[in-house]
């Protein structure tokens, strides 16, 4: 039991999510701007400091039949850094979709692409721990 932070991988963006085990519950925490590991590492870190997570979950992004794509990897690799840098468990989620379906539930708020931009992947992040919560229970 305790605090699980999720993290929808990109290049430029991650999203950031939060959740407790107890309520198996997801919410959307941040989005971090970086374009390098280093800077990534360096805006989670007070993440982890403050939320104290007992584990991670890292979006595994795969084609719509589950096959592996250029992506994946780089998400795998980002998995790893996260475990040896913070000495955490981080396991991986499936994330197909989240982005469609982040997309889709802002839109349904009425938000427009501008608007929803600085938000879509915490939402992303939120939905692949929901996905984590609901086939760990």
């Amino acid at each position: 039991m305790g605090t699980i932070l999720a993290f929808d991988f990109g290049e430029t963006r991650t999203g950031v999510a939060v959740g407790e085990t107890a309520l198996g519950q997801a919410y959307p925490l941040t989005v971090i701007t970086a374009r390098d590991d280093a800077a990534r590492l360096k805006a989670i870190a007070p993440l982890v400091r403050e939320w104290q997570p007992e584990r991670l979950v890292v979006g595994r992004p795969i084609h719509a039949d589950g096959t592996a794509h250029a992506f994946t990897e780089r998400a795998h690799a980002f998995r790893l850094l996260l475990a040896e840098h913070f000495r955490l468990p981080v396991q991986e989620a499936d994330e197909r979709l989240t982005s469609c379906e982040a997309e889709t539930r802002l839109r349904e708020t009425g938000r427009n692409s501008r608007s929803m931009k600085p938000i879509l992947d915490a939402v992303a992040a939120q939905l692949i721990l929901q996905t984590w919560f609901d086939s760990s229970s």
